[in-house]
C-alpha cells in the first residue's frame, strides 16, 4: 500500500515536472525580434513535432497547427508507414507524409538570429515526424500493445520485489548497527563520563538507515516509472524526459566526484601530515612534562599547555592548507556559511577565550600547581586539576568545586602549599577571647594544643598572632605547619586541633567566648601584673615572664 502511494507521488512530481518542459518546447523557437507573433505546438502522438507562428495569410497559429493536425492524421489512417519527405517552396520549405502536403515551415517559424532556415528547421522537425508515426502506429497495433503491458506488468512485480527487498535489508542493517553502535557507545568514555546516550545514538542510526533505504526505494521507483513510461508510445516522450534527467544527474554526480578526488587526495595527505608532525611534537613534550629534558622556560608544569597550543596552531595550519582544496569550497555559497560559522564563533565565543586565556595565564605564571593547598574566594581545599576553561578544588568535606578560570585569576589566591617544602602546607585558626584573660596565658594554651598533635611539624615551630584587639575581645590566630598532605587529611588535623583546643581551655577554665559591652563593670577588667605569669593549671605550664633589659 505505501509503495502504491509512492508510486503515485512520484508519478504526480514527474509529471509536473515535465509539463514546464513541454511548454517551454512551444516557445522556444519564438523569434524575439517579432514579440507579437503568436506560437502554437503541433503535436502528433503526443510527441511534439514543431512550434508554428501566426497570423500567415489570414491563418492563425492555432488554425495552423490544427490543420496541419488533420491531414496528418488522415494520410495516417490510409497509411501507418507514411513516409516523410522535404520539398522546397517559395514561402519556405513543405514537409511532405506520404507525398502529400503536412506543414509549411515559413520564415516565420525560425530564428534567423541563432542561425536558423526553413531547410534544417523542417529536416528535424521531419525527423521528429518520423518518430511520432512509427509510435502513431504501434498505438494502434494489439500485438505490441500486449507485449508492453505484459512487460510494464513484469517491471512493476520486479519493482515491488524489490521495494520489499530493500525494506527487509533496511531493518535487518538497522538493527544490526544499532547493537554495534550501542555497545560501542557503553564503552566511549572520557575521565569516566560518557559521551553519548544509548538511546539517541540508537535513534541515530535507525533514521539513517530509513533514508538510505528510502533513497534506494526511491531510485527504484524512478526506474520503474522511466521504464513504464517509455513501454507506452503516447508516454514515451515522459519516460525519455525522466530519464534523461537521471542521467543528466548521474552524469554530473560522477563527474563532480572524479574531478574532486585530485582536491580530496591533497587534502587527506596534508591531514595526514599534520598528524604525524603533532604525534612527534607529542613525544616531544612527554619528554619534558616527565623531567627527562629540559628546553628554555618549559617544565612539567608548562608541557601540558604548551603541548595544545602547539597542536591547536599545527591543525589550524593544515586545515587552512587543505581547505582550497576541499570539494565545493570556492562556490559563494560554501565561502558565505564559512564567513557566517565564523562571525557565529567569534561572537559566541568570547566568553570562552577569555577563560582559555585566563587558564594560559594559571598555568604559565604557575600560581597554581595540581596538589597544592589553596584558597580561591570562598573555596577553600586541594587543586586537583588546572584547565584550560576551569579549575577543580576538592575540599575535605566531599566536594569538588569547578572555578571558571576567569575567577581564579581575578580574586586573590592563597597558597598554603608553598611556604614549607615537600609535602604537607599550612594550618591555621582563630579564637576570640576577653580582655579579662591574660593573653600570655591564651598564647601558652594555643601553642600546648598545638604540641599535643603528632600531625603539626615542630619544624617550624607553631606560633601565635594576636591580628586585632576588637572592642569587646582580643583575636588570636595560630598558625602552624601540618604533614597532610591532601584536603581530606587537613580537614581531619583541623577537626583535632578544634578539639585539642577546648580541652586545653576547659582544663584550664577558661571560656572560648567573645563577650560584648552592655554596662560599665563595677570594677576595672584589667590583668594586674602579678597575674600575668601566674597558671591555672599544671596541665598548662605558665607563662614565662619577659626578659628584662
Amino acid at each position: 500500500m505505501r509503495a502504491g502511494i509512492f508510486v503515485r507521488a512520484l508519478l504526480a512530481i514527474g509529471l509536473a515536472l515535465l509539463a514546464p518542459a513541454f511548454v517551454d518546447g512551444a516557445t522556444a523557437a519564438a523569434d524575439p525580434s517579432l514579440p507579437a507573433r503568436e506560437r502554437a505546438l503541433l503535436m502528433i502522438a503526443n510527441r511534439p513535432i514543431i512550434a508554428l507562428s501566426g497570423p500567415i495569410a489570414g491563418y492563425s497559429a492555432r488554425d495552423r497547427v490544427q490543420a496541419s493536425a488533420e491531414r496528418i492524421e488522415r494520410v495516417l489512417d490510409a497509411d501507418r508507414t507514411a513516409a516523410v519527405s522535404m520539398q522546397p517552396s517559395e514561402d519556405g520549405t513543405q514537409v511532405l507524409v506520404g507525398g502529400r502536403p503536412a506543414f509549411l515551415v515559413t520564415r516565420a517559424d525560425v530564428d534567423t538570429q541563432i542561425g536558423e532556415t526553413t531547410e534544417n528547421v523542417a529536416r528535424e522537425a521531419g525527423k521528429r515526424l518520423e518518430r511520432a508515426i512509427v509510435e502513431h502506429a504501434e498505438q494502434r497495433t494489439p500485438r505490441y500493445m500486449l507485449i508492453a503491458a505484459a512487460s510494464i506488468v513484469g517491471a512493476t512485480l520486479l519493482a515491488l520485489l524489490l521495494l520489499r527487498g530493500v525494506v527487509m535489508v533496511g531493518r535487518f542493517v538497522g538493527a544490526r548497527l544499532s547493537d554495534v553502535s550501542a555497545r560501542r557507545t557503553q564503552a566511549l568514555h572520557v575521565q569516566g563520563v560518557r559521551l553519548f546516550d544509548a538511546r539517541h545514538v540508537d535513534v541515530i542510526v535507525r533514521r539513517s538507515v530509513q533514508a538510505l533505504s528510502l533513497l534506494f526505494g526511491a531510485f527504484v521507483v524512478y526506474g520503474w516509472l522511466t521504464f513504464t513510461l517509455t513501454r507506452v508510445p503516447y508516454t514515451r516522450p515522459w519516460g525519455e524526459q525522466l530519464e534523461g534527467r537521471l542521467v543528466a544527474i548521474v552524469l554530473d554526480v560522477a563527474l563532480s566526484v572524479v574531478s574532486a578526488i585530485p582536491g580530496i587526495v591533497i587534502a587527506f595527505l596534508v591531514l595526514v601530515l599534520a598528524r604525524a608532525v603533532t604525534q612527534l611534537t607529542g613525544a616531544f613534550f612527554d619528554r619534558i612534562a616527565q623531567g627527562k629534558m629540559n628546553v628554555g622556560g618549559l617544565d612539567a608544569d608548562t608541557a601540558a599547555p604548551t603541548r595544545r597550543i602547539t597542536t591547536v596552531i599545527i591543525w589550524l595550519f593544515a586545515i587552512a592548507l587543505a581547505y582550497p582544496y576541499l570539494p565545493g569550497a570556492q562556490t559563494d555559497a560554501f565561502k558565505g556559511l564559512s564567513v557566517l560559522v565564523g562571525l557565529m564563533v567569534s561572537i559566541g565565543a568570547s566568553g570562552v577565550v577569555g577563560q582559555a586565556a585566563s587558564g594560559l595565564i594559571l598555568m604559565y605564571t604557575r600560581t597554581l600547581r595540581i596538589g597544592e593547598y589553596v584558597r580561591v574566594a570562598d573555596a577553600e581545599g586541594t587543586v586537583a586539576g588546572i584547565g584550560l576553561f576551569t579549575t577543580r578544588i576538592r575540599t575535605g568535606l566531599g566536594e569538588e568545586v569547578l572555578l571558571p578560570n576567569t575567577v581564579v585569576v581575578q580574586n586573590a589566591t592563597r597558597n598554603y602549599s608553598r611556604v614549607r617544602p615537600g609535602n604537607g602546607c599550612v594550618l591555621d585558626t582563630v579564637v576570640t577571647i576577653g580582655y579579662s584573660t591574660p593573653w600570655r596565658q591564651v598564647h601558652a594554651m594555643l601553642l600546648e594544643a598545638a604540641r599535643r598533635l603528632p600531625d603539626i611539624a615542630s619544624d617550624p615551630a607553631a606560633f601565635v598572632r594576636q591580628t586585632a584587639l576588637s572592642d569587646f575581645y582580643v583575636e588570636y590566630r595560630l598558625v602552624a605547619q601540618t604533614t597532610a598532605a591532601s584536603a581530606h587529611q587537613r580537614a581531619d588535623v583541623l577537626n583535632r586541633l578544634h578539639s585539642t583546643i577546648q580541652d586545653v581551655f576547659n582544663e584550664n577554665a577558661v571560656q572560648i567566648m567573645s563577650p560584648h559591652y552592655m554596662t560599665d563593670p563595677p570594677e576595672p577588667q584589667v590583668v594586674p601584673p602579678k597575674r600575668w605569669n601566674e597558671g591555672l593549671a599544671e596541665a598548662t605550664p605558665p607563662a614565662e615572664p619577659p626578659a628584662r633589659s
